[in-house]
C-alpha cells in the first residue's frame, strides 16, 4: 500500500500534467474568430492545497475536504508579459470568489496564485461575489467592478430572493485591494456593470444593466450607459439605453455589456451576452457591436445574430447551453476572448482587432423579420452566382 506522502506527490504530479497540456488551434472555423481545443482553466486546475488537506492526522485517506464545482466568468488583463485573468471560483457549498491565474502564452498552462483573492467587505458583507470585470482606466488605477449579492431582506421567508448590486474594488497589482463603496443607481438591481476606460466629460463612465428583479429583468432590461463623478462614492443619477433588450432576437430576454470596450480607430469593440427563452430553459450567446469612437454610448454597427455561441461539449455543465464573456485582452493587435461555457469552464478563442472591425462594419444587421432576412440572403446568393461561375 502506497504511502501518504506517496498518494500526496500522486494527486500533485496528476495536476501538473493536467496544467502542462499544451493546447492547439481547432481545425475549421467561420473567419472571424479561432477556437482552441481544450478548456484553459477547469476546476481541476484548482492547486490541490486548495482543495485537501495534506495533514495524514487529520486527513487519513486523503479526502477532498473543499471542493470546487467550477472556474468561469473571468475578467483579464496584460500585466507585463503575462495573460493575467481574475477568475470566478465556485466551491460545492456555490459560494464564489475570485483567483487569479496567468500565462505567459494567453492560450494554455494557467497557473493560480498561491492564494485566492481575499475581498474587502462593506458595512454590508457580501453573500456571494462574482463575474469581475477589470478596467485599467486612464487614471492609472485598476478596477474591478463585479456583482455583490446580498439576501432580500423584503422577502424574509423567501430564500431564493435576492438582490445584486455593482460592487467596486481598485488594485495596482491585482495583489491588494482597495474595496469601494457599491455603485449607487436610481433601478432595483445592477449587474453586468462595466468601467469604460477613459473619462468622458471629465467624468467616470460606466455600461450598466438595470433590472427589476435578481433574475427576471421585467420592465428594465439593456445595456445602459451613466457617468459618476467620482469611484470612490460612484453614483449614476441617469442611465440611458444604449443596447436594448428586442422581441425575437438573441436577446429578447435580457442582455448585457461583457469586457470594457477595445478602443480602435474606427470606434469602440463591444462584446456582450444576449439571453433568449427555449424550451430548454435560457440560451446565453455572445455578440457584438461597435459605438462612436467620440461617443461610446452611440452605437454605429451592430451585427445580426450571435458572434460565439456553445458548441459541442460547451453545451453541457452545470448551467447548460451557456457562452458568457466578461475578458478579453488585445495585445499588439491581437485579441484573447476569454469565455465561460455552461458556467462550468473557461474557454479562449483569438482573433484580432482588424478581422473584429470587420465584422462589425460588413455584417448585415439583424433584419428583423423572416423576409426581410431571406431577402438579405438571396442578395448574398446572387452577387456569389458570378464568381462561382468561374470556379
Amino acid at each position: 500500500m502506497s504511502s501518504h506522502l506517496e498518494r500526496v506527490r500522486a494527486l500533485i504530479a496528476q495536476q501538473e500534467a493536467r496544467l502542462t497540456i499544451k493546447n492547439e488551434p481547432l481545425a475549421g472555423g467561420n473567419g472571424i474568430y479561432q477556437r482552441w481545443k481544450n478548456p484553459i482553466i477547469t476546476r481541476h486546475h484548482a492547486p490541490v492545497s486548495w482543495r485537501y488537506d495534506l495533514n495524514e492526522a487529520s486527513n487519513p485517506f486523503l479526502m477532498e475536504r473543499l471542493g470546487v464545482n467550477a472556474t468561469l466568468n473571468s475578467g483579464a488583463i496584460k500585466l507585463d508579459d503575462r495573460f493575467v485573468l481574475v477568475v470566478r471560483v465556485e466551491g460545492v457549498d456555490r459560494k464564489s470568489f475570485f483567483a487569479v491565474a496567468e500565462s505567459y502564452s494567453g492560450v494554455d498552462n494557467f497557473r493560480f496564485w498561491d492564494k485566492p483573492v481575499l475581498m474587502p467587505e462593506t458595512e454590508d458583507p457580501d453573500t456571494n461575489v462574482y463575474d469581475m470585470r477589470l478596467t485599467r482606466h486612464e487614471d492609472d488605477w485598476i478596477y474591478g467592478l463585479f456583482c455583490t449579492e446580498r439576501k432580500d431582506t423584503s422577502a424574509p421567508h423567501d430564500t431564493t430572493a435576492a438582490v445584486a448590486q455593482c460592487g467596486i474594488a481598485r488594485t495596482r497589482d491585482l495583489q491588494v485591494w482597495e474595496r469601494l463603496p457599491d455603485l449607487v443607481t436610481h433601478s432595483g438591481q445592477q449587474r453586468n456593470v462595466v468601467l469604460h476606460p477613459e473619462f468622458v466629460a471629465g467624468k467616470y463612465a460606466l455600461y450598466t444593466r438595470p433590472q427589476d428583479g435578481f433574475i427576471s429583468v421585467g420592465s428594465g432590461g439593456g445595456i445602459g450607459w451613466g457617468l459618476t463623478d467620482s469611484m470612490e462614492k460612484a453614483e449614476i443619477r441617469e442611465e440611458v439605453l444604449v443596447d436594448s433588450k428586442k422581441y425575437h432576437t438573441i436577446k429578447e430576454v435580457k442582455n448585457g455589456q461583457g469586457p470594457a470596450p477595445i478602443k480602435t480607430d474606427r470606434g469602440w469593440l463591444h462584446l456582450a451576452h444576449g439571453v433568449r427563452n427555449t424550451a430548454a430553459g435560457l440560451r446565453y450567446v455572445l455578440y457584438m457591436f461597435m459605438t462612436h469612437p467620440d461617443r461610446p454610448w452611440e452605437i454605429t454597427h451592430l451585427p445580426g445574430g450571435h458572434f460565439i455561441a456553445p458548441e459541442g461539449r460547451e453545451r453541457v455543465g452545470d448551467v447548460s447551453n451557456v457562452a458568457f464573456a466578461n475578458g478579453w485582452i488585445e495585445d499588439k493587435g491581437k485579441v484573447f476572448i476569454y469565455y465561460a461555457s455552461s458556467d462550468t469552464r473557461m474557454h479562449v478563442a483569438t482573433s484580432t482587432v482588424e478581422k473584429l472591425v470587420d465584422y462589425c462594419m460588413n455584417t448585415p444587421e439583424d433584419g428583423m423579420r423572416s423576409a426581410t432576412s431571406v431577402a438579405t440572403r438571396i442578395e448574398l446568393i446572387e452577387r456569389n452566382a458570378a464568381i462561382l461561375r468561374d470556379l
